[in-house]
């Protein structure tokens, strides 16, 4: 794969901008629907259970957006640094079509592969 072009690398950056800004906004949205539920509140056994699996589907979305904003950060970081685009694991470049889907990806798609088959 060929090294990124300035101007696919100013559209990542932009791109990784106005993603960072968009799950910054999402956690502070989401901050009040994973606070902790309350057990003394007078509402029925049924509805108490809900509010506890909506409170828990929300905290675990909460931590994939903390998760992928740090990801994000630490592209951001790697084009500080001119690294951006290479992979972290083999240094290869990752290719524009991964990053266009995905621009806070830290590794290729064939180290991706591997690491998710470690798992």
């Amino acid at each position: 794969m060929d090294a990124l072009s300035a101007a696919q690398l100013q559209e990542l950056r932009v791109n990784l901008l106005r993603l960072h800004d968009d799950l910054e906004q999402l956690l502070t949205d989401s901050a009040a629907s994973s606070r902790t539920v309350t057990l003394d509140q007078p509402i029925g056994r049924l509805s108490r259970m809900d509010a506890l699996q909506q409170q828990a589907m929300a905290k675990a979305n909460r931590a994939a957006s903390q998760h992928r904003l740090k990801l994000v950060e630490a592209a951001l970081s790697a084009i500080r640094q001119l690294r951006y685009g290479e992979c972290r694991r083999c240094e290869e470049p990752i290719g524009y079509p991964r990053l266009k889907a995905r621009p806070e990806s830290p590794f290729c798609l064939d180290c991706q592969g591997q690491i998710e088959e470690e798992r």
